[in-house]
């Protein structure tokens, strides 16, 4: 069944039509880039992290580094539409039976006029599913004007290059800078990367840095956050405004997470004796006695710090977020969260973010 062929609004153009604009590349410095390291010689791609790093690492934090996750270019522009071509081959699209591919490999589009305190979602440049190296899309406005754009790049997708078209003869500018230049930094699993979002805009951090008008760092990977050594010196060595520290479901056992989680806010804070950092165990309502257990480390990573006279450490439990009957629908799969989910997530850190950068 063909259900473009039975409902036209659910049919998913590739195809920019007859429209007059002029391309450049989204690395150029007509661009501001956030979340990621542009494309260069060495690495053709956009990038979460240097591949050298990632090889310290892990092998699979070298495949998920090409992954998009927490990406922005921002600008302003007087054009009516933006349009995209993407270059992503197949092997960077990830396809899954539980994630709609706008999520894992489209891109998404929020725009404000100048003055305006919060940017609103204007559309979603969807990927086709049968997509082999590239495609193209374009987003209108709902009205003439100037807008301050921004455009999320995808969760679970590597991009090799993207080029932004414009209206013929329409105005490319700076845009809108962050209201803090320093970003939060968040490490974590497939949660933190995003699944299983619908779209770019809707993951957590997208949620909270709509909110706070603030910049962020994306370090989720899917199934391989472990607070290696190679990692816990990357993070390190970030100069974050906020760390947010989340990668239970990937330890791969309590003791794991025993072993690793206190060194990792030690090796951090010996590098940002100043910067706040905030705790969280995995967001679910309704807690095994194992998962119980894990929470009970994290939350002795918290204790053990404020004890040693740390005051810059915060700790939220994540499973007392939600409320009755809604949280039964925070999921795609009794893990990864919706855009409910996220946004019981979002609503849960926003504030105490807002109030430590502040600070």
């Amino acid at each position: 069944m063909k259900i473009d062929k039975i409902d036209v609004n659910l049919a998913v153009g590739s195809d920019l039509g007859n429209i007059e604009a002029d391309f450049r590349s989204a690395a150029s410095a007509e661009f501001a880039l956030y979340g990621l390291l542009s494309p260069d010689d060495e690495e053709p791609y956009y990038k979460r992290m240097p591949k050298k790093i990632a090889s310290a690492v892990s092998s699979g934090v070298v495949n998920l580094s090409r992954c998009t996750a927490g990406g922005r270019i921002r600008f302003s522009t007087d054009s009516s539409f933006v349009a995209i071509s993407a270059k992503m081959t197949d092997m960077d699209i990830a396809r899954m039976p539980h994630m709609p591919l706008t999520g894992s490999a489209g891109f998404d589009l929020y725009a404000s006029h100048p003055g305006d305190r919060y940017d609103m979602y204007i559309g979603t440049f969807k990927p086709p599913y049968d997509m082999s190296d590239h495609y193209e899309s374009v987003v209108y406005f709902p009205e003439r004007g100037d807008w301050n754009v921004t455009i999320n790049f995808p969760l679970y997708a590597g991009v090799q290059a993207l080029y932004i078209g414009l209206e013929k003869g329409s105005k490319l500018g700076k845009g809108k800078e962050y209201a803090n230049s320093k970003p939060v930094l968040y490490y974590g699993s497939s949660i933190t990367q995003g699944g299983c979002a619908s779209r770019p805009g809707t993951c957590y951090q997208a949620f909270v840095s709509q909110l706070l008008e603030c910049d962020y760092i994306n370090l989720g990977f899917s199934g391989n956050a472990r607070a290696e050594k190679a990692m816990a010196d990357y993070l390190a060595e970030i100069d974050a405004a906020v760390f947010v520290c989340d990668y239970d479901h990937n330890a791969p056992n309590v003791e794991h997470l025993e072993k690793t989680h206190y060194p990792l806010y030690e090796r951090y804070r010996q590098s940002n004796p100043a910067t706040p950092v905030i705790f969280l165990n995995r967001p679910k309502p309704y807690l095994t006695g194992e998962e119980i257990r894990r929470r009970d480390v994290i939350k002795a990573t918290y204790d053990r710090a404020v004890s040693n006279g740390d005051k810059n450490v915060y700790f939220i439990d994540m499973s007392t977020i939600y409320e009755p009957v809604f949280c039964e629908g925070i999921t795609v799969d009794g893990a990864h969260p919706n855009d409910l989910g996220y946004m019981y997530m979002a609503r849960a850190l926003a504030p105490l973010i807002g109030k430590l950068l502040k600070k």
